[in-house]
């Protein structure tokens, strides 16, 4: 059975004088900190929103960008079970695409 790290008050000290299951114990807690596909997908929408969300007034094609990103994060909320963050990043792809529409619409300077 590998030992779990004790209260906070024990700190690392304790963690890691576990002996022989240190190496199981370091491996059990880094496993929690691991990425899977999801995870991924849902990094790769926020970094793509702060991305296009930066670039926005150097061209329309980043405010669609930016919407593209908001339904994927939109996208990963839903799968991920986090049905709020879902709803608010569909409510910011809506925005965006009208924030398009009218940069589209406005005239050229």
């Amino acid at each position: 059975m590998v030992k779990r790290w004790g209260p906070p008050s024990q700190g690392w000290r304790t963690f890691l004088r576990t002996g022989t299951e240190q190496g199981a114990t370091i491996q059990h807690t880094l496993s929690h900190f691991a990425l899977n596909n999801l995870s991924l997908f849902g990094l790769a929408a926020v970094s793509a929103m702060l991305l296009f969300y930066s670039l926005e007034e150097r061209s329309h094609w980043f405010v669609l960008a930016f919407a593209s990103a908001c339904a994927m994060g939109s996208a990963y909320g839903f799968l991920q079970g986090a049905w709020p963050f879902g709803l608010v990043e569909a409510a910011w792809t809506l925005i965006a695409l009208k924030r398009w529409r009218d940069r589209m619409n406005r005239p050229s300077k």
